[in-house]
C-alpha cells in the first residue's frame, strides 16, 4: 500500500479530503437560559463559514433581541478581545441609518427586536454583515472579511434541569453542539450527563412522545436513589442495596422500570378508559353503546327511541340525531310550531293564519281592495263616504274613483265619480262605487274592458254579452237611438244638393270657353266642322302667297 508523504497527509487532514469530516469545532463557552443556548466559537473566518458552522448542529448565528441576550454575550466573552459575527446581514444594496436595524435582517428572516447597540456609522453600501466587539457594540463589516469568531444560538422546545449533586459524585455534561461543562443549569434535549464515580451515563430525553424531558438511560430500572431519586417518576426504594421504583396505586410501572403509566396507557378502548386499580374499564360517549368485546363503541339510532325524540321528522347521525319540521312549520326551542304568515305583516288591517297561507280582512268602514287583496280601501255606500283627512284637515284622501267634496260645515266627503259620463263603454255602461262596468247589446260580446264585437259561434255566452241573460243590469247610460228625419229637413237637403250641382256646371262652362278662344296667329274658331275647315284653308292660302 502506497503512503502519502507527510506534508500531503497533513494537508489532507486539514482539508478533510478523502479522510472523512474533520472533528467538529467545540465552543469555548456556553450559556443556556430556559430553552435557548448560546455558544462562542473562536475560529477566524468570513460570515458564510460561521453561519454554516452554527447550522451544522441545528442552530444559527446569534440574534440579540433583548438585554438578556446581551448579558449572555458578556459572560461568553469574559473580557476577551476580538470581533464575533452576529446573525445580521444586509439584504439590500445600502444601509438605512434611520431604521432600528439600519436595513439589516436577522438570519432567521425577520427584523423583530427590542434591543440594538450600533456603533456610530453613516450610510454604507455593499455586502455587509454585523459583528459584535468586546464593548458589545455592533459594527458593520464586509461579509467576506474574516472576524475573530462567531456566536451561535440553539433553540429547543423543552430542556432538562441539571442533576442535583449527590455525596461523592460529580457530573459533567455534553450538549449536542459539542459543549462540555459542569456549570449549566439547564440542558437541551440530547445532552448527556457523565456521573462519576457511579459510572452512570444519562441522557436528556422524553420517555414517550408528548411527555416532558427528563434524565434516563437505555438500561431499565432505577439507579442509586441518592441521585435524582434514582430516575423514578414515583418513589425510589433501596431494599437489600438494590434500588427500585414504586408507582402510586392508580398507576403501573412503565417498561423502563422508572416511569409510571396508567392502566389505560395501552388500553384498546375506542372512547374512554376508566382505571380500576391495575385494571381498566372502557366506556362510550353519549349516543353510543359498548360492544360485546368490551372496548368498541357503536352508534345508537336515536330515532328509534320511544317516546320519540323529535316532534315530526328525525334524522339519525353518528353519535346523535337531528330534528326537522314539515312544510308549514318551523323549529322553535326544539319543537315544531306552525309558521305564522301573519308575522311578516302582509295585511293592511286584519290577518288570519290559514293552513296553506293567510287571509286579509278589513275594519268596519273598509273593504278589501279588489286589485290588491292585502290592502283595504274605504267602503263608500251609495257613492258617498267620509274622507280620511290629516290632523290639520288640509290634506284629505279618498278611494280610487272618488273625489273630495268640502261641505260648508267643514266636513269632507268622498263622492263617487260617474265614469259612464265619459263614454268609456261602446254600448252600455253601469256606474259602480269607485268604478264602472261595460255591457254589450244582444248579439255582441266584450273583447276588452270597454269595447264590443259581434258574437261568434265559438264565443261562450257570458254575463256581459247581453244575448240571453235575462238578468242584464239596467245600464245607467245607453247610446242614442236612430229616428226618422223631418220632411222639412229632407227638402232642405235636396235644395242644397241642386244648388251645388248648378254651381259646378257654371264653373265647368267658364273653363271650357276660356280653353277654346283662338290664338292671334291662327284665324279659326271652335265651331262647326265646316267653319274649322274654312279657317284652315285660309291659313294655307296665305302661306302660299
Amino acid at each position: 500500500m502506497r503512503r502519502l508523504p507527510l506534508p500531503l497527509l497533513l494537508a489532507a487532514m486539514g482539508l478533510g479530503i478523502g479522510l472523512g469530516e474533520p472533528e467538529p469545532l467545540a465552543p469555548s463557552g456556553t450559556q443556556c437560559v430556559e430553552h435557548d443556548c448560546f455558544a462562542v466559537f473562536w475560529a477566524p473566518g468570513p460570515f458564510a463559514s460561521a453561519s454554516a458552522a452554527c447550522e451544522r448542529h441545528g442552530g444559527h448565528l446569534m440574534t440579540v433581541r433583548s438585554t438578556v441576550a446581551e448579558d449572555a454575550i458578556g459572560l461568553l466573552l469574559r473580557d476577551r478581545g476580538g470581533r464575533l459575527w452576529l446573525g445580521l446581514r444586509l439584504p439590500t444594496l445600502c444601509t438605512e441609518p434611520a431604521q432600528r436595524l439600519r436595513g439589516f435582517q436577522w438570519v432567521t428572516g425577520d427584523v423583530r427586536t427590542d434591543y440594538d447597540n450600533w456603533a456610530p456609522s453613516g450610510r454604507r453600501c455593499g455586502q455587509l454583515c454585523v459583528a459584535v466587539s468586546r464593548e458589545l457594540s455592533w459594527e458593520e463589516r464586509r461579509c467576506e472579511e474574516p472576524a475573530d469568531g462567531f456566536l451561535c444560538e440553539y433553540n429547543y422546545p423543552d430542556s432538562c434541569q441539571s442533576l442535583p449533586p449527590a455525596d461523592g459524585t460529580s457530573v459533567t455534561y455534553r450538549t449536542p453542539f459539542g459543549a462540555d461543562s459542569r456549570d449549566l443549569a439547564v440542558l437541551p434535549p440530547g445532552s448527556t450527563a457523565f456521573v462519576s464515580p457511579l459510572g452512570l451515563r444519562l441522557r436528556c430525553e422524553a420517555a414517550a412522545a408528548g411527555e416532558k424531558m427528563r434524565w434516563g438511560r437505555s438500561e431499565p430500572g432505577a439507579w442509586p436513589c441518592s441521585l435524582a431519586n434514582g430516575g423514578c417518576e414515583g418513589s425510589c426504594d433501596e431494599l437489600d442495596g438494590a434500588p427500585r421504583c414504586v408507582c402510586p396505586a392508580v398507576k403501573n410501572l412503565g417498561p423502563d422500570g422508572r416511569g409510571c403509566v396508567s392502566p389505560c396507557a395501552d388500553a384498546p378502548c375506542h372512547h374512554h378508559c376508566v382505571p380500576d386499580g391495575e385494571r381498566f374499564h372502557c366506556m362510550c360517549s353519549e349516543g353510543y353503546w359498548l360492544g360485546p368485546d368490551g372496548s368498541s363503541c357503536h352508534d345508537v339510532d336515536d330515532c328509534k327511541k320511544v317516546p320519540k325524540v323529535c316532534d315530526q321528522v328525525c334524522h339519525n347521525t353518528e353519535g346523535g340525531f337531528e330534528c326537522h319540521c314539515h312544510r308549514g312549520y318551523e323549529m322553535v326551542e326544539g319543537h315544531c310550531m306552525p309558521v305564522s304568515s301573519c308575522g311578516m305583516g302582509p295585511c293592511d288591517h286584519i290577518c288570519e293564519d290559514l293552513p296553506d297561507g293567510f287571509r286579509c280582512s278589513c275594519h268596519d268602514g273598509y273593504v278589501v281592495d279588489l286589485k290588491n287583496p292585502n290592502q283595504c280601501v274605504r267602503q263608500c255606500e251609495n257613492g258617498v263616504c267620509l274622507a280620511e283627512c290629516d290632523f290639520s284637515g288640509l290634506s284629505c284622501e279618498c278611494p280610487n274613483g272618488f273625489v273630495t267634496d268640502h261641505l260648508p260645515d267643514g266636513v269632507t266627503l268622498c263622492v263617487d265619480i260617474d265614469e259612464c259620463e265619459n263614454n268609456y263603454c261602446e254600448h252600455y255602461c253601469n256606474n259602480t262605487p269607485g268604478s264602472y262596468v261595460c255591457h254589450c247589446q244582444p248579439g255582441y260580446v266584450l273583447f276588452d274592458t270597454n269595447h264590443c264585437r259581434p258574437h261568434l259561434l265559438e264565443d261562450s255566452v257570458d254575463e256581459y254579452s247581453g244575448d240571453s241573460d235575462p238578468t242584464l243590469p239596467v245600464p245607467s247610460l245607453v247610446p242614442p237611438k236612430a229616428e226618422h228625419l223631418h220632411p222639412g229637413v229632407l227638402v232642405g237637403i235636396t235644395v242644397g244638393v241642386l244648388c251645388a250641382a248648378l254651381v259646378l256646371l257654371a264653373i265647368g262652362y267658364h273653363l271650357a270657353r276660356k280653353r277654346c278662344h283662338p290664338p292671334s296667329s291662327m284665324e279659326y274658331k271652335c265651331g262647326s266642322p265646316r267653319e274649322k275647315e274654312m279657317g284652315l284653308q285660309h291659313v294655307s292660302t296665305s302661306q302660299k302667297l
